[in-house]
């Protein structure tokens, strides 16, 4: 089949699919619109296999379809359309899988809720506006993409809208992405203001002759493409979760756990990896930039490893690791290695929605405990659990062997990074050195909070008894308000559970209530990840970053000529077995605090020493924007609310002008006393004035 027939139907399946289920979901019945969804995804991600495969082995060229005009005024000129390269190529293929699998694993995990039509409609159109962003061939239809994730992630982290705390999650995701979105909203009018266009096409071919002119910005004169790409990137640290910009995605975990594996895996928060690694012509102009790229993805993979390594809820670790990884591609974006940015995001996709699919099915075993605390023993009541989450476990650790580069997805992609980034110092650029530093230490911690997390939940005795399984069940039975966020006791404390009605077990049985595998809707995803986990780093390897790096990326991503990141390197040999080593050190450490010493990790966390806490309290960085942004806010809200509006503006306006009229009207009514004589008086008093007005008149 023609390619563009192809990505036509890839485009606009997912809105077909959301359109049915979203207008027509409540006619046609829960069934109806799940298959109607599903099926359309499933066939988008079919195509975007055959479209990638025609990319990578059939030496597709690249193009660009142009399906009708979208705003034409004046030299501002975009066009809905589909651009096809290795990028867009590859996020076809990310997309769609990540979504389809999420899509089939939902039928599982929400089974019982009564609103699944509207559910997956949300997915549905969540995966349209990605796929329209990704196809984009300017920065408008891109601008477009962009708010629609943001908008549709807004309805699925609070799809359980009578949860406080989920309602709190998605305003809180959307309004940071409006901050991020500003600077995104300024880096595209700097463009148009500088090229006269907003087509990609059109701005490529021009940046080398416009690189050095430069704008004053702020106070302070700017190089262009410094000042351009530095505000763009301010839009790819809001959707992309980075620091500063990092607060919403914890808290998005109040949605659904298919919608964190839908955001967090391969979709929202690598827009804005996308967006810099397209814009790659314009970045390898831009030092200043690239260096402000880099820094903040390193600070952010330290960061949320750090905190990724105190936290007991199993969905804000997996959180956590995500807002780190994308550290990772960042530092790779910033020192030129776009491709290895690139081929970590795409393993990333697998072992990541891998692992978030499987702490759902341990959240569905455990009715719904989230606590990691909670755990513990689970490898025998979760075989296929177990299994597929070890093997996201070891992806995305990197553990492998260099010598003969054997090891799973994660063990390739994150070595390329952090060796691109030594290549980049040893070439004379010190963030290089920087990120390959931060790098490598990150890569310890996240062995550690990676194996912490699957020792915590399947090793050891288990910390739970059938008891309080059944006491959730029956909790969960009787609560008329499903998903209201209301704290369900338990044997020791109450703990609030997120995923409020999305069990689909079989409780009404005779015996005590033991943990279970899921349906098998939700561990088929479950073992088609695993294998993209296991072999998308082998398999694709010479593609992304290899011998063939030049072919697959061809028209897609641009370096300069003195960029040489990817190419041979002489680093010494200690370097590529760092990343190697610190992951078996955290591997030991985890086993040893968990396993060996069971139970010394809880200790160590009941001393509560100052940097456990300053971890546990992520920085303290919520509490920072609270005293400072949030009641900031409402101070100077109720400065120009109760001062200028309320006392200045309506004060001295229409409040004080009826005020005045009110108490004249008071005081003259005061005259209307109702008695004859006093009219009487008062008439007397008007002739005797105008007698005396007329004597005066006449005299003078």
């Amino acid at each position: 089949m023609d390619p563009r027939t192809l990505v036509t139907v890839i485009l606009f399946a997912p809105l077909l699919g959301a359109v049915v289920a979203g207008l027509f979901g409540r006619r046609l019945g829960d069934t109806v619109s799940m298959a109607v969804t599903t099926g359309l995804l499933i066939l988008a991600a079919l195509l975007s296999w055959t479209v990638f495969a025609q990319w990578t082995w059939g030496h597709l060229e690249p193009f660009t379809i142009t399906y009708a005009p979208f705003i034409h005024v004046g030299r501002f000129l975009s066009d809905w359309s589909f651009r096809l390269d290795g990028l867009s190529a590859v996020m076809l293929v990310v997309v769609t899988t990540v979504s389809s699998l999420v899509h089939l694993y939902s039928w599982g995990y929400m089974a019982e809720d009564d609103s699944k039509p509207r559910f997956f409609a949300y997915l549905s159109l969540f995966t349209f506006a990605m796929l329209s962003l990704i196809s984009a061939a300017d920065f408008m239809q891109l601008f477009f993409g962009w708010e629609g994730v943001g908008l549709a992630s807004y309805l699925l982290i609070g799809f359980w809208f009578k949860k406080p705390t989920a309602n709190a999650a998605a305003i809180k995701a959307f309004v940071v992405n409006r901050v991020g979105d500003f600077g995104f909203a300024l880096g595209i009018m700097t463009v148009f203001w500088s090229f006269g266009t907003i087509r990609f096409a059109e701005i490529f071919p021009q940046v080398a002759t416009l690189a050095n002119h430069t704008w004053l910005f702020a106070g302070q004169n700017w190089r262009l493409m410094d000042l351009a790409c530095s505000l763009l990137f301010v839009g790819a640290m809001g959707k992309s979760a980075q620091f500063f910009l990092h607060t919403w995605l914890p808290d998005a975990m109040e949605g659904p756990t298919p919608v964190s594996a839908l955001i967090h895996a391969a979709t929202m928060v690598t827009a804005g990896v996308y967006m810099v690694c397209l814009l790659s012509p314009m970045f390898e102009y831009a030092p200043v930039a690239k260096h402000i790229v880099t820094v903040i993805g390193a600070i952010t993979a330290l960061f949320a490893a750090t905190v990724g390594l105190v936290q007991n809820d199993i969905k804000r670790v997996i959180a956590y690791s995500t807002c780190s990884q994308l550290g990772y591609m960042f530092m790779a974006a910033g020192v030129g290695a776009y491709q290895s940015g690139m081929f970590h995001l795409f393993t990333h996709a697998f072992f990541k929605a891998l692992l978030f699919l499987g702490a759902g099915s341990v959240i569905h075993a455990m009715a719904h405990e989230q606590d990691m605390r909670r755990y513990g023993g689970l490898a025998k009541y979760l075989p296929v659990t177990f299994a597929v989450m070890t093997i996201g476990t070891i992806a995305i650790t990197g553990l492998g062997i260099p010598g003969v580069e054997l090891g799973f997805a994660g063990f390739y992609s994150k070595d390329s990074i952090i060796h691109a980034a030594y290549a980049a110092g040893s070439a004379g650029d010190p963030m290089g050195y920087f990120a390959f530093v931060i790098g490598v230490f990150v890569a310890g911690l996240t062995a550690f909070y990676s194996w912490r997390l699957a020792f915590f939940t399947f090793n050891g005795h288990a910390r739970w008894t059938s008891e309080d399984l059944e006491h959730h069940w029956h909790n969960r039975d009787h609560a008329d308000d499903h998903a209201s966020g209301a704290q369900i006791e338990t044997h020791d404390e109450p703990l609030e559970h997120h995923d409020a009605h999305a069990h689909g077990h079989d409780h009404g049985h005779h015996g005590p209530a033991l943990p279970h595998e899921s349906p098998w809707t939700m561990r088929l995803p479950l073992v088609l990840l695993s294998i993209g986990a296991i072999a998308a780093g082998y398999v694709f390897e010479e593609k992304f970053v290899g011998a063939e790096q030049h072919e697959f990326w061809r028209g897609a991503i641009f370096t300069a000529a003195n960029n040489h990141v990817l190419g041979p390197s002489h680093a010494p040999e200690w370097t590529v077995l760092a990343p190697l080593v610190v992951s078996v050190i955290g591997l030991l450490g985890a086993a040893y605090v968990y396993i060996a010493r069971e139970g010394l990790g809880a200790r160590l966390a009941a001393r509560g020493g100052p940097l456990y806490v300053f971890f546990y309290n992520k920085w303290f960085f919520d509490e920072l924007y609270e005293a400072t942004f949030v009641r900031g806010a409402k101070l100077l809200g109720d400065l120009f609310w109760k001062g200028g509006d309320q006392k200045i503006i309506d004060g001295l306006g229409p409040d004080g002008v009826s005020a005045v009229s009110y108490a004249l009207g008071r005081r003259t009514g005061r005259l209307q006393t109702g008695y004859l004589y006093h009219y009487a008086f008062v008439m007397l008093l008007g002739v005797a004035g105008l007698l005396s007005y007329a004597l005066w008149a006449w005299n003078a």
